[in-house]
Formats: C-alpha cells, sequence, structure tokens
C-alpha cells in the first residue's frame, strides 16, 4: 500500500452500450470483456495515477445509461469533480443524445466539475456513424475536454482518465476547487490507499462501501 495526495471522484455517463464499463475495465485491470451484461445501477473502480509528481486516487463510478437508473445515476453527479461524457462513434442516436446528458450532469454537479466528451470505439471506424470533427465541433461549443478512444484496444483510454485528473490538479492550483468540502469530489489523502480493481455498488445507498465482488459489463 502506498500513500496519496489526492482522491478524485469521476462518473462515467451516456447512453447504454457505448462501453462505459470497458472503458473503466482498461484502464483499472488493462483488459477487455467482450462478452458482459448491462450495467444494473452502478460500478466501481479505482486505480492510482501521477500527476506533478504526486499520487492521485481516482474512485471512478460506472453509471447505467438505461433511462430508469437516470433518477439513480444523479445522485452521483454532486459528488464528482470529474466525469467522462461517453458516445459511441458507430452510433448516431448516441451522440445525438449528449446534450441531454450535459444538461443533466451541469444541473446536478458542482459547477467546476471537469467534463472530458470521448467518442469511444474507435476500432470500429470502418462503421463510424460520427466524425471525429463534430466530436470536436460539440466539446469546442460547450466547453469540453475532447478525445476519441477505443476500450477494446486500449487506444487513448489511459490518456482520457489522466487528462481529466491533471485539468482537476490545474483547478485545485488555481484554488477553484474548496478541497475543504469533499462534495466537490476532491479528497485530501490519508496515509494509505486502497487498492484499484472493479466492484459492484448498491446505488440506492449512496454512503455504503463498495462490497469486494469484481464488477464486470460494459454498458
Amino acid at each position: 500500500m502506498s500513500g496519496y495526495s489526492y482522491l478524485f471522484k469521476y462518473i462515467i455517463i451516456g447512453d447504454t452500450g457505448v462501453g462505459k464499463s470497458c472503458l473503466l475495465l482498461q484502464f483499472t485491470d488493462k483488459r477487455f470483456q467482450p462478452v458482459h451484461d448491462l450495467t444494473i445501477g452502478v460500478e466501481f473502480g479505482a486505480r492510482m495515477v501521477s500527476i506533478d509528481n504526486k499520487q492521485i486516487k481516482l474512485q471512478i463510478w460506472d453509471t447505467a445509461g438505461q433511462e430508469s437508473f437516470r433518477s439513480i445515476t444523479r445522485s452521483y453527479y454532486r459528488g464528482a469533480a470529474g466525469a467522462l461524457l461517453v458516445y459511441d462513434i458507430t452510433r448516431r442516436d448516441t451522440f445525438n443524445h449528449l446534450t441531454t446528458w450535459l444538461e443533466d450532469a451541469r444541473s446536478h454537479s458542482n459547477p467546476n466539475m471537469v467534463i472530458i466528451l470521448i467518442g469511444n470505439k474507435t476500432d470500429l471506424d470502418s462503421k463510424r456513424a460520427v466524425t471525429r470533427e463534430e466530436g470536436e465541433q460539440f466539446a469546442r461549443e460547450n466547453g469540453l475536454i475532447f478525445m476519441e478512444t477505443s476500450a477494446k484496444n486500449a487506444t487513448n483510454v489511459e490518456e482520457a482518465f489522466i487528462q481529466t485528473a491533471q485539468a482537476i490538479y490545474s483547478k485545485i492550483q488555481e484554488n477553484v476547487f474548496d478541497i475543504k468540502n469533499e462534495m466537490n469530489g476532491i479528497k485530501v489523502g490519508p496515509q494509505l490507499a486502497g487498492g484499484a480493481g472493479s466492484t459492484r455498488l448498491d446505488l440506492r445507498a449512496p454512503q455504503q462501501k463498495p462490497t469486494n465482488s469484481e464488477g464486470g459489463g460494459c454498458c
């Protein structure tokens, strides 16, 4: 076990099936799981990264994309310092729904939350339905970081999570975040950090600690 300077809480949002859980699994476990179940409620993962020679623990909440879980997802926005807003480059409907997701996130979260827009599944470029330029334009118009990724072959997955952490860390240095208020999704680290991995949670009880069962699916 090793100490860490800060803990950053992330939330991953977007339509069902865009690869949110696969991004989390690739980042925390460096593996891809092609056959999976839909995420029910929320799944959880954690990993340490280094920013400016400081150890940062990322605590990541992977949410269900189905409309029936939307009210549960909203309860997790408030405690997040960063959000990964994901769409599938092969499914235009997932891109068209970004505005609704973004409005939801911004109305329920800390106004300083860092949001990165992710166009996932670049390994399926031959089936692309949304151009990179469209993604870049949406990000520009809405003040988001932008990146295209592939959870399958790990392209830009590491970079997406770390670039979000760098943006949060910069805001801390600029005193944008009140780090004394843990509701901003940032916690000054205790002496020891827990291990990484994915666990499944009961989202109906946000205060509940994660179990030891391993999370799976990629939606």
